[in-house]
C-alpha cells in the first residue's frame, strides 16, 4: 500500500519532446505526400503512427524567418526577422526594404527557454542561421545563449560547407573521412538522448539537409539514377537530391531506434517538417506554384507531421491548416509545460490532436516586404477558409485564389471576385498593423538598369549559397 501511495503521489515525468526541422523540403518530397521518386519509410511510418497534415505552412518563404517563428511561437513580422539571414540586397529596386532585425532578439523567450526552466535538457543540433553573421563576436549569438545546453553544429551560415566529413562548420567537430552530415546530426541526438534518458529532454534538430549543396552517398545517387532511368516521367527525378531526401528518411529511423533502445519511445513526442518550399529547380513541387522565395504556396506549404504517443490516433490526416507558430503553444500544452510569456500568435494544436477539436483561428498571414532571386518581390497574405489573397507592394495589386479547387493558384480571382478580395485586403491590412509590420517603401536610388544587374548578380550568387 506504501509503495503504491508513493507512485500514485509522485508527478508523470514531462514526456521528452524532439522537433525535426528539415532545410527546404517541399510538401511532395515525401512518399506519404505523393511522392512517387524520393523513398522516406520512415518519414512514412511517422505518418502512419501519427497525424500528417496536408495544410501544414511555414511561416515565411525562407529559412531563418521561420526558424525564429518556430522558436517563439510569433510570426515574422512581429518580430521584425523577415529574411533569410543576412538576406539578398537590391539597392537600385523600385522599393527600399525595412531595417529589418538580423538576429534572434534575445528578449525572446524561446521553446528551449520554457523547457529548460521546467527541468529540460536542451540541444540544438544543426543549422542555427540566426545569428548577424558576424565574423568576430558571432558566438554571441548562437544557441546557448537561447536556452539550449548544447549547440552542436549550429553557427551563422545557412548552408554546410560539404555534407561529408571534414565538413568546415566550426562547432563540430569532424568526424571520420567520409562520414555523411545527416548521419551524425542523427547520432548526436541518440547520444544526448542517452546521456539525459533520466530527465526529460528538448531536442531541436534542424537538419542542414536538404539544402544545398545537394550531396549523397555514391550508392544510393546510383540507385536513384537506375529510378530515374526506369521512370523518365517522373518531374522529381534528381537523383542526388533524392540521396539527401534517403538521408534525412535514415536519420529519422536512427532516432527512433535510440528512443526503443532506450526505453523512451512512448513518452518522447515528434514533430516533423520544414522550413520552406522546394528548392526549383532541384526539386518540384507540383501541383502547387513555384518553390522557395516565392509568393505562392510552393514557397510555404510543407511537410508537418505530429507523434505524441499514446495520444493522438494512428493515421490520420488533417486538412486544418497549421503552421510553424503553432508549434510553439501546441508543445508547452502538450507535456503541461506552463508558458512564461502571454504573447504568441500561433495557436494550439493540441485539442486538434487530442480529439479533432479545430483551431480557434480564422486566418493565417505571411509578410515578406524584401526581394528573393527565387522570384518574390514584397508582398503579403492572407489565407482564410479556402482563399488565399497575395497583395504585392511594387504595383499594388491583389491576387485571389481559391486553394479548394485550384491548389496550383492559376486562375486569378480578384477581378471575378472584387467584394471578397476587398474583404481579404482589409483584414490582411488589420493584421499588419496590429504586428506593426515594417512595410517597404518607395526607393530614391530606383534605377531600373542599375537593378538589373543586381537582380543577375543575386541570382548567381544565391544558386551558389542556394538561397
Amino acid at each position: 500500500m506504501t509503495s503504491l501511495l508513493a507512485a500514485e503521489s509522485t508527478p508523470a515525468r514531462h514526456p521528452n519532446v524532439i522537433v525535426v526541422l528539415v532545410d527546404d523540403m517541399g510538401l511532395t518530397d515525401l512518399s506519404c505526400y505523393g511522392s512517387r521518386f524520393y523513398e522516406t519509410p520512415n518519414v512514412d511510418q511517422l505518418a502512419k503512427d501519427g497525424i500528417r497534415f496536408t495544410n501544414g505552412y511555414s511561416a515565411c518563404t525562407v529559412c531563418s524567418p521561420t526558424r525564429a517563428a518556430l522558436l517563439t511561437g510569433k510570426y515574422p513580422a512581429r518580430l521584425h526577422l523577415t529574411d533569410w539571414i543576412t538576406g539578398h540586397e537590391r539597392p537600385h529596386a523600385k522599393l527600399k526594404i525595412p531595417d529589418w532585425q538580423k538576429f534572434l532578439p534575445f528578449e525572446e523567450i524561446t521553446l528551449a527557454e520554457q523547457f529548460k526552466a521546467a527541468g529540460y535538457a536542451t540541444a540544438s543540433i544543426g543549422k542555427w542561421h540566426l545569428t548577424p553573421g558576424l565574423k568576430e563576436g558571432d558566438e554571441a549569438y548562437y544557441p546557448d545563449k537561447h536556452g539550449f545546453d548544447v549547440n552542436i553544429g549550429g553557427y551563422h551560415r545557412g548552408q554546410p560547407p560539404r555534407y561529408v566529413s571534414p565538413y568546415g562548420i566550426p562547432t563540430l567537430k569532424d568526424g571520420p573521412a567520409g562520414e555523411f552530415l545527416t548521419d551524425r546530426e542523427a547520432s548526436e541526438a541518440v547520444k544526448f538522448m542517452e546521456a539525459n534518458k533520466d530527465k526529460p529532454f528538448f531536442i531541436y534538430l534542424p537538419h542542414y539537409a536538404v539544402h544545398q549543396p545537394i550531396a549523397g552517398k555514391p550508392d544510393v545517387i546510383a540507385k536513384f539514377k537506375a529510378k530515374a532511368e526506369k521512370t523518365p516521367d517522373l518531374k522529381q527525378k534528381n537523383a542526388t537530391y533524392a540521396a539527401l531526401v534517403t538521408s534525412v528518411d535514415d536519420a529519422l529511423g536512427t532516432i527512433r531506434a535510440g528512443l526503443r533502445n532506450l526505453h523512451l519511445e512512448e513518452n518522447t513526442i515528434i514533430v516533423f517538417t520544414s522550413d520552406n518550399g522546394g528548392l526549383l529547380p532541384t526539386t518540384d513541387n507540383s501541383p502547387l506554384r513555384a518553390g522557395k522565395g516565392s509568393a505562392y504556396e510552393g514557397g510555404v506549404r510543407i511537410p508537418l507531421i505530429v507523434y505524441w504517443p499514446g495520444v493522438t490516433k494512428a493515421g490520420v490526416v488533417e486538412a486544418s491548416p497549421a503552421m510553424s507558430i503553432d508549434l510553439y503553444p501546441t508543445l508547452l500544452e502538450m507535456t503541461g509545460v506552463k508558458p512564461l510569456q502571454s504573447l504568441v500568435d500561433g495557436v494550439s494544436l493540441a485539442p486538434l490532436l487530442k480529439s479533432g477539436t479545430k483551431p480557434d483561428r480564422e486566418a493565417i498571414f505571411w509578410h515578406y516586404p524584401h526581394y528573393h532571386p527565387g522570384g518574390a518581390t514584397p508582398h503579403s497574405a492572407i489565407r482564410l477558409g479556402d482563399f488565399r489573397l497575395v497583395h504585392f507592394y511594387e504595383d499594388g495589386r491583389d491576387e485571389l485564389y481559391d486553394l479548394a479547387n485550384d491548389v496550383g493558384e492559376a486562375k486569378d480571382l480578384a477581378a471575378a471576385q472584387p467584394e471578397r478580395a476587398k474583404a481579404l485586403r482589409a483584414r490582411l491590412d488589420v493584421w499588419l498593423k496590429s504586428v506593426d509590420a515594417q512595410l517597404p517603401t518607395p526607393n530614391p536610388a530606383f534605377d531600373p538598369a542599375a537593378d538589373n544587374v543586381s537582380k543577375a548578380k543575386g541570382k548567381k550568387a544565391a544558386a551558389k549559397a542556394g538561397e
